[in-house]
């Protein structure tokens, strides 16, 4: 019999197994695709940002669902234990702008390939092409799993499982929701999901018009009814459909769980945030004194970026083709005011082929946020985003899958020596 099976051989499936492996316990991972680490290997855009190297309080501010849960995960295997883990598997790392950690190649594949090398050296099985469909219980006891190996049926027996087959993001790297059918088959709830860190659309035809267009040092508020669900600077981008970049991935994650209530929510963006609308004005009469001859559509070019101008144009209601000296002081604020307050109605997420991960999971009332066991099936575990647990973008969601693998991997070889 197997000691500790667990499904999933993701980035939490693959540090669970090593740290149970490490503590002495027998142990399998069932991986239904034919290597390891699938989605871990297009996490930041293939470079891997395992983790954040800020402080502790950031890492608990920057965990959008279910902060609370992760203190005991958080405490006992922490960002700074999480680079120390990996830099003792011989993989050299380096902080970026933001805290962002990155393995010092550049190449998601040798985080990967460190944490394979510890799984080969500390003997765990490995399964490959093996989907597990259903965790067999007894008497509220985990008994086994039953898997399609290759298509062929088999029961692997065991008495602990660690359930880490991911959410609904990226699902064509095996993350299809298997692992919140497998939780519900044996009592347990899962929260209604939603694409997180993902891209908008929107009503309007800016994308359309904007497509390609990015703006740095902008401001986005992100509204839901009369609740202002996320501020904050950075960077945006248009595109086809809508909005994407940092600022519109991690609004997203914010606006997700109300979302999912009410799809509707609007954005604001503010393309000059370090302007009061009176310090805009005064710019704006600077530029039209100085193109004071020019037609109002030729003399936006120091102010805004050449595809924004027709947009503005268009929102600020003022003739294209008045002379710039013939613009009224009201024409010039609402000019400020549309730059200012640039409106945008959200008409929905882009889907989970293009989130980075998923909000919502397995309720966390459910586990033990120590040990990450469930209170409802003794020897049954979850690690990773399987769990409803979500963070903004940075490492943070990763540090998510490596505390949480940690927790159930120290758990499940506890359990072991009770039973030795």
């Amino acid at each position: 019999m197997d000691e500790v099976i667990i499904i999933g051989g993701g980035a939490a499936g693959m540090l669970a197994g090593v740290i149970a492996g490490r503590r002495g316990c027998s142990v399998t991972i069932l991986e239904k695709n034919e290597k390891l680490g699938k989605k871990l290997y297009i996490t930041g855009k293939g470079r891997c940002n395992l983790t954040n190297a800020c402080d502790i309080e950031e890492l608990f501010q920057s965990v959008i669902s279910n902060e609370k849960f992760l203190y005991s995960a958080f405490y006992g295997f922490d960002n700074i234990q999480a680079m120390a883990f990996f830099e003792d598997l011989g993989l050299p790392l380096k902080t970026e702008r933001g805290n962002r950690v990155f393995p010092a190649s550049d190449k998601s594949s040798d985080v990967i390939s460190a944490l394979s090398k510890e799984l080969k050296r500390l003997e765990v099985r490995l399964y490959f092409n093996c989907t597990a469909k259903e965790i067999i219980t007894a008497d509220g006891k985990v008994t086994g799993v039953l898997a399609l190996e290759h298509g062929e049926k088999r029961i692997f027996s065991c008495n602990q499982v660690i359930l880490a087959t991911g959410g609904l993001s990226y699902p064509s790297t095996g993350s299809d929701g298997d692992g919140f059918f497998m939780a519900e088959g044996l009592g347990h709830s899962v929260s209604k999901c939603a694409p997180a860190l993902v891209s908008m659309e929107i009503k309007e035809d800016y994308g359309r018009k904007l497509q390609g267009l990015s703006l740095k040092n902008v401001g986005l508020k992100v509204q839901w009814g009369k609740k202002m669900v996320y501020e904050e600077q950075g960077e945006l981008l248009f595109t086809h459909f809508g909005v994407s970049g940092p600022l519109v991935l991690t609004g997203s994650s914010y606006l997700a769980p109300y979302f999912i209530k009410k799809q509707e929510a609007v954005l604001h963006l503010d393309l000059k945030p370090a302007l009061t609308v009176e310090k805009l004005d005064e710019r704006l009469l600077r530029d039209f004194g100085k193109f004071s001859n020019k037609q109002y559509k030729n003399s936006l070019d120091e102010l805004l970026p050449r595809k924004l101008i027709p947009v503005m144009i268009n929102l600020s209601g003022i003739d294209p083709e008045k002379k710039v000296n013939l613009i009224t002081k009201e024409e010039r604020r609402s000019l400020a005011l549309s730059i200012k307050d640039m409106v945008m109605e959200v008409k929905g997420f882009r889907d989970y082929k293009e989130a980075i991960i998923t909000h919502g999971g397995i309720k966390v009332k459910e586990v033990n946020p120590s040990t990450m066991e469930s209170k409802l099936i003794k020897g049954l575990y979850f690690a990773g985003e399987v769990l409803d647990l979500d963070a903004v973008t940075g490492g943070f969601n990763l540090q998510i899958a490596w505390s949480t693998a940690y927790a159930a991997g120290m758990a499940v070889a506890e359990k072991k020596k009770e039973n030795d």
